[in-house]
């Protein structure tokens, strides 16, 4: 359990990104996150909102819990109680642990747009925060609790993003995209401000730190200036992007009912 929960540092080799241990842990993690939210998923699809909502409730207690306790976790391991400074969640990923219980616990229009921006980014930050979480698996064992609560918690993200999307829970209203990049927007100020105060790299604005990030960094040529505004660009873009192909999608489905019942009604 010392060695589990790193105490004194981690003895054991270190496997390595993509290496056979890493992708199949993560393969696992993702295949639960999968099947999860697709049983939960359909089975709820078709009930009222506030049975639909029970599962983001629980995923909303769970995954902030688990992420307390990874804060207190590290400042006891580091015998420093200021290092709660260092795991804000202040990273695209980590948004997801104040936006998960918007999405159960407001209402209104914050609470769509909080459900919209749980189904935009979840999926994305699960991914990212497992295949490509690299400058992780290159400095801690796979089955070490740094890797294996961030495994946890990401994939939570995941789960809810795809929950909310198969039991139809976003809305994806035109009229809450503002919101949407305001909620993104104002997260990456707070975080460049924190980086500033902290000496931190949070939501990697200030360098890639080992994550596909670097491309970015090096298209800029890692200037200090214009690689924040780029990353952040990237991020309003996506979310663009998401919503373009999510009204498409939509447009080309309500195409083929029209037409599947002009064939019946023929």
């Amino acid at each position: 359990m010392r060695e589990f929960f790193g105490f004194g540092g981690y003895e054991r080799p270190v496997e390595g990104a993509m290496s056979w241990q890493h992708l199949t842990f993560v393969c696992t993690l993702m295949a639960l996150m999968v099947g999860l939210s697709v049983l939960l998923g359909l089975w709820n699809r078709q009930k009222e909102f506030k049975y639909k909502n029970r599962v983001l409730i629980v995923t909303a207690i769970l995954i902030d819990s688990i992420e307390l306790f990874k804060i207190i976790l590290f400042c006891f391991r580091s015998g420093d109680p200021w290092d709660w400074l260092h795991n804000l969640p202040l990273f695209l990923c980590s948004i997801q642990l104040i936006a998960i219980p918007l999405a159960a616990f407001s209402k209104g229009r914050i609470r769509d747009a909080a459900l919209d921006f749980v189904f935009i980014f979840g999926l994305l930050g699960a991914i990212f925060g497992t295949f490509g979480a690299t400058q992780n698996y290159n400095a801690y064992p796979v089955l070490a609790f740094d890797n294996v609560v961030s495994g946890i918690t990401h994939s939570m993200s995941g789960f809810a993003s795809l929950y909310i999307a198969i039991s139809g829970m976003a809305s994806m209203k035109k009229k809450n995209v503002g919101i949407t990049f305001g909620i993104l927007s104002g997260f990456c100020v707070i975080a460049y401000i924190a980086n500033l105060l902290v000496d931190y790299n949070y939501m990697f604005l200030m360098s890639h730190d080992g994550t596909p990030y670097s491309i970015v960094y090096n298209l800029v040529g890692g200037n200090a200036i214009l690689y924040p505004i780029a990353v952040v660009l990237l991020f309003l873009v996506y979310i663009a992007c998401f919503y373009y192909v999510f009204f498409l999608v939509q447009k080309w489905r309500a195409a083929k009912r029209q037409r599947i019942t002009a064939i019946v009604q023929g």
